[in-house]
């Protein structure tokens, strides 16, 4: 009698290029996506196990290219929690020299939460300003970062290449993603209440994918 794992696991390769072509066949004919862009989406449906997400995913015009742009010039990855950052292919970073930042549980944070009387997640948004100039930032977790995000973009605070905004939630969540459509900045959302860190992480990992591939159509 063969183990569970003999009956089902395949190599790490292997299971990458099944779960793509599954993935492939799952999605729907009528959306009108780009090569980069319908890649990108094939990723987040095989991080999130869930083919219906695909229809509410929204790129900005260019948004994959601006990315893809962001990144081979040298530009760094700010993310709003460790979930995000650390579901990024170490490989891929390595690969390219691409850092990543993140200072949700820094006592800096803590200390401006503090003292402004807000969430850790919009105080560790506020401190990575600096490193957001022509930056990508991919927000997975309190629609609160995004919401933050969006405040210093439009104040002219910050100037990041793109923004991956897809935090997770009910409260401000689907809200925070409607100011984001308005927003004048490259990005790549779902829309309504579902996201998180492993969309986010997903969509970070197809970019990088991309790179590798040199696929930028």
């Amino acid at each position: 009698m063969s183990s569970l794992v003999e009956k089902y696991a395949l190599l790490p390769n292997e299971i990458d290029e099944l779960s793509l072509r599954m993935v492939e066949d799952s999605l729907a004919e009528s959306l009108d996506l780009t090569v980069g862009e319908r890649y990108v989406v094939c990723r987040i449906v095989r991080a999130e196990g869930d083919p219906d997400i695909a229809s509410a995913i929204r790129f900005s015009p260019g948004a994959v290219e601006r990315g893809l742009e962001a990144l081979k010039g040298g530009a760094g990855v700010v993310t709003d929690v460790r979930m995000v950052q650390v579901g990024i292919s170490r490989a891929l970073l390595n690969q390219f020299g691409v850092s990543t930042s993140c200072m949700i549980d820094t006592p800096r944070t803590h200390e401006r939460a503090r003292k402004e009387g807000t969430t850790r997640s919009v105080a560790a948004v506020r401190e990575l300003a600096p490193q957001m100039k022509d930056a990508v930032v991919a927000i997975g977790n309190a629609p609160t970062a995004l919401l933050a995000l969006l405040d210093m973009v439009r104040n002219g605070e910050v100037s990041p290449a793109l923004v991956i905004g897809m935090p997770v939630g009910f409260v401000a969540c689907a809200e925070s993603k409607d100011e984001l459509l308005a927003t004048d900045v490259p990005y790549v959302t779902i829309v309504g209440r579902r996201g998180g860190s492993s969309a986010a992480a997903a969509t970070v990992n197809a970019l990088l994918g991309l790179m590798s591939q040199g696929a930028t159509e």
